[in-house]
């Protein structure tokens, strides 16, 4: 009798980890589960989740699976077999995980579906969902039940502040829209004025030098930045020739999608 409990304990610390994926995986339709009740051949056998939540098990007939946890479903079905076996020893494995999904959309990315085979954090998903670079962070959402559980995603996934960095469910959906305005545009006294693809990190300084630098007739200190704060349109001064003769760093403003730099010409 030790040496079967000892083999039964063998058996448990192999089948346990990958039973209860990591303990609160909930078990769905399309998801194939391994039953094992220990020294009964005929009630050791692998098994589908069929689309009505139900599995067959023989000489108990269907039996409703879906929304149970792994020890759950141990737990049901030794309260059932008992009755069948004396003293059941049940080990339920979840083996293909089908049900446990994860929806992305909106025009920022690719939109999908993904599955979570292992515990997956909202950073771990968008390191997988593809090219993000024209994709609205700060807008992004993560919602739950019908309740956005996390907004802006920007200091997540670009300054790598993961401190908030939920653990994503079934069922869960990311919204991640489209930026809208991905560029800078730089006009006035500049020798070539254009539009700048924005980048993370973009200064006013590095958008004039791409520019060709200041014309000769170029009012340095006049230099604006021209943003839409919430719907309302902002003027930024910059003062350009300070930043230059005396190196101050802080004048450096970094930039925003959608900004206007704007250089003016002196008078003189």
């Amino acid at each position: 009798m030790h040496l079967k409990y000892l083999l039964l304990a063998l058996v448990l610390l192999v089948l346990v980890p990958l039973s209860t994926f990591a303990g609160d995986y909930i078990i769905g339709e399309g998801d194939g589960l391994d039953i094992a009740v220990w020294g009964v051949k005929e009630l050791t056998f692998s098994v589908k989740v069929r689309p009505d939540g139900k599995i067959t098990v023989p000489g108990l007939g269907d039996v409703s699976v879906s929304g149970q946890t792994p020890a759950n479903l141990q737990s049901s079905l030794f309260g059932k077999l008992k009755e069948l076996v004396k003293n059941p020893i049940v080990t339920v494995t979840v083996r293909d995980i089908t049900n446990s999904k994860v929806y992305v959309f909106g025009g920022g990315v690719k939109a999908g579906v993904y599955d979570l085979s292992r515990r997956t954090t909202l950073l771990q998903l968008l390191c997988t969902v593809g090219e993000l670079k024209t994709a609205d962070l700060k807008k992004s959402y993560l919602k739950r039940n019908g309740k956005k559980i996390k907004e802006d995603f920007y200091k997540l996934f670009i300054s790598g502040e993961g401190e908030d960095d939920p653990m994503l469910e079934s069922g869960d959906s990311l919204f991640i829209p489209l930026l809208t305005d991905k560029s800078v545009y730089v006009l006035g006294a500049v020798n070539m004025p254009k539009t700048i693809e924005y980048r993370d990190g973009l200064t006013v300084m590095e958008a004039i030098l791409e520019s060709g630098g200041f014309t000769k007739f170029a009012s340095q200190n006049d230099t604006q930045i021209i943003r839409n704060e919430a719907g309302a349109e902002v003027s930024i001064p910059v003062r350009a020739k300070d930043l230059i003769k005396d190196g101050k760093l802080g004048l450096n403003i970094k930039l925003k999608p959608g900004d206007y730099i704007i250089v003016k010409e002196s008078l003189f």
